[in-house]
Order: C-alpha cells, then sequence, then structure tokens
C-alpha cells in the first residue's frame, strides 16, 4: 500500500474542502472497496478524508418517499421495517450483496461508488482501460465470462457490480451530492457512465463532490417489488445475473412495471421498453416472455458470457412471474 495521510471530517462542509483542493485525495466511509483496491494498488489516493463522523445516516420514510443518508449502513437499510415493508426490492438486495460483516460497515453511498470485480482491472500488470487509459483490454482476449453483454464498448466491457444500484434504478432513484458549487440531484440511471472510449469515468461526480444520500419517490410499484439473483454460489458473490422487478396489477392487467438487470451491463440496466410492452396487457406468462426477450434483445455477447443472454431472460420471466402471482 501507497503512503498517504490521514484527516478526519466532522462536517461535509470540511470533508468537501479538504477533497476539493487536492486531486489525490479520497473520501473514506465504509473503506469496504477502497482500501482493498489501495491494497492493491489500483487506487493511490494521497490523503483519506475519513468522513464516518459526518452525520449523514438517517433513514427516512414519508408520504414523498423515502430518503437514505449516504452514511447509512447497509445492514441498518436493510433492516429498517420502512424499507422492507414499503420498498422490499432494496432490501432484499442489500441481503443478497456481499457478507453480513461487509453490510455492517459498508455505506449506500460507497455501494454505489464500489469499483468493477473485472479481474484484469484489479490486478496489476495488466492491461486494462479502466486503470490505465489507452493501455488495451486484456479482457477481450482472456477470461471474460462473468463480464457485460449490455452497454460495452471496445475500450471495455466490465460489469457494474452493485446489485442495491440495480434496485434503486428500478425506483427512479436520486442520488444527492454536495461540491464546492453547491448541492445538486442526479437521477441513479444518469449517475453510473456507461464506458465508451473513456471507461475510467464511471460516474457523474466531480472533483470534491460528496454523495449526501439517495431519494426513493414514492410510488404504486414499490411496494409490490423483489429482487432476482443468480450467482455461482449461495452466498458472498456477485452476480452472475441479477433482476430488480416491480408490479403493479390492477383486475389482472398490469397497469405499471418496472424492470432492471445487474450483472449484465456495464452500468446498472433499466429497460424501458421491457416494461412497455407489459402495460395494459394480462399478468400471464406471455406477457413476462415478450418483456424478457426485448430485456435481452441489444444484448452483444461474447464467447465466454453468451449463457448470460438466455440466462437474464429466464431471471426476467421468474422475477416476474414470482411477482405477479402474488397480487
Amino acid at each position: 500500500m501507497n503512503p498517504f495521510t490521514y484527516q478526519r471530517a466532522s462536517d461535509a462542509t470540511g470533508a468537501i474542502a479538504a477533497v476539493a483542493g487536492d486531486e489525490h485525495a479520497a473520501f473514506l466511509a465504509g473503506g469496504t472497496n477502497l482500501v482493498d483496491l489501495m491494497k492493491l494498488h489500483v487506487m493511490t489516493p494521497s490523503r483519506l478524508v475519513d468522513v464516518n463522523a459526518v452525520p449523514l445516516a438517517k433513514i427516512e420514510a414519508s408520504r414523498d418517499g423515502l430518503r437514505i443518508g449516504a452514511l447509512a449502513r447497509m445492514s441498518d437499510v436493510a433492516a429498517d421495517p420502512d424499507v422492507a415493508r414499503e420498498f422490499p426490492v432494496i432490501a432484499e438486495a442489500l441481503l443478497a450483496s456481499a457478507s453480513p460483516q461487509l453490510r455492517n460497515m459498508a455505506t449506500i453511498g460507497g455501494n454505489l461508488m464500489q469499483r468493477t470485480r473485472c479481474p484484469y482491472f484489479r490486478g496489476d500488470g495488466w492491461a486494462c482501460n479502466k486503470r490505465m487509459p489507452g493501455s488495451g483490454c486484456a479482457a477481450a482476449q482472456g477470461e471474460h465470462r462473468n463480464h457485460a453483454i449490455l452497454g460495452a464498448s471496445d475500450h471495455c466491457f466490465a460489469t457494474h457490480p452493485s446489485d442495491l444500484a440495480v434496485a434503486l434504478v428500478a425506483l427512479d432513484a436520486v442520488v444527492r451530492v454536495r461540491g464546492p458549487a453547491g448541492e445538486r440531484s442526479i437521477p441513479l440511471r444518469d449517475f453510473h457512465r456507461l464506458p465508451g472510449d473513456t471507461p475510467h469515468v464511471e460516474c457523474a461526480l466531480q472533483q470534491g463532490e460528496l454523495i449526501t444520500g439517495v431519494d426513493v419517490p414514492a410510488s404504486d410499484v414499490a411496494i409490490n417489488s423483489r429482487y432476482v439473483k443468480v450467482r455461482d454460489r449461495a452466498s458472498y458473490e456477485f452476480a452472475l445475473v441479477s433482476a430488480a422487478v416491480a408490479l403493479k396489477v390492477e383486475g389482472g392487467v398490469i397497469a405499471d412495471c418496472r424492470i432492471a438487470l445487474g450483472g449484465v451491463g456495464t452500468k446498472p440496466w433499466r429497460i424501458p421498453e421491457a416494461e412497455q410492452v407489459t402495460r395494459g396487457r394480462p399478468a400471464a406468462a406471455s406477457t413476462y416472455e415478450a418483456a424478457a426477450s426485448i430485456a435481452v434483445a441489444e444484448a452483444r455477447p461474447r464467447e465466454q458470457n453468451a449463457f448470460k443472454v438466455e440466462l437474464a431472460r429466464r431471471v426476467v420471466v421468474h422475477a416476474l412471474t414470482t411477482q405477479g402471482s402474488t397480487r
């Protein structure tokens, strides 16, 4: 691990000023991903500004929706009774993430900022445009079974690893940030970036901006939502394919539908075209099959990850069928 200085901030203003004035500084919250990458020499900040004492950990539910502080721990959010009752897809996605020990430490803001698990990004000495722009992509000719089939470019096709972000993008969540220029809100669907020819630019945050929270608007479908995750082992594993779905069914007909995929995209992957095909149609197998086919219609798999196309289609059908049968 490279040498670094450590500074503890007690409020957001001080934390933002400390990072904004030093392009080599980084915020430290739970540290479950950042410290790991520092040990691997993938990230080498010269200064860490610890924000754990900044009061941003509240979880508040109201008639307008849910407000989650950026420093709320994953385990606390998953266990919150309002979250579990009104936004079950969020609780399920969190409980499907990492290990209990990691969930006790990792924060909501940090979860959204976690980096890809691509082994070439994390392995020193491999070509990786995300880690070192212009160096190439070793995954293109190497092992890429777990890589993306949606949103890829010739420069990068690493998957985004967050389960939580898939659930939040399905519910139209908004990320609140604060920086040297003030506060702003970013729809989660626009927060993470497609790799294009700049895969090292992964999100919409500017230098010195701190995530302060996430807002999830109230909706009729949030309460009827679920998260399905398929992985290589039963626990502590990232998704091969996951799906966040939410349904509103009236008289056997779908009035509203949300579908997002994880494990297959270079960012959390919302699929409005698949949602649209379900509205006004019966809550039945034929509708779910049609939506699932559209969900993977733009997939561009490679040799080792072609199985994800059919797997994603089946996961969407399973999630919609299971959720539709309960309402």
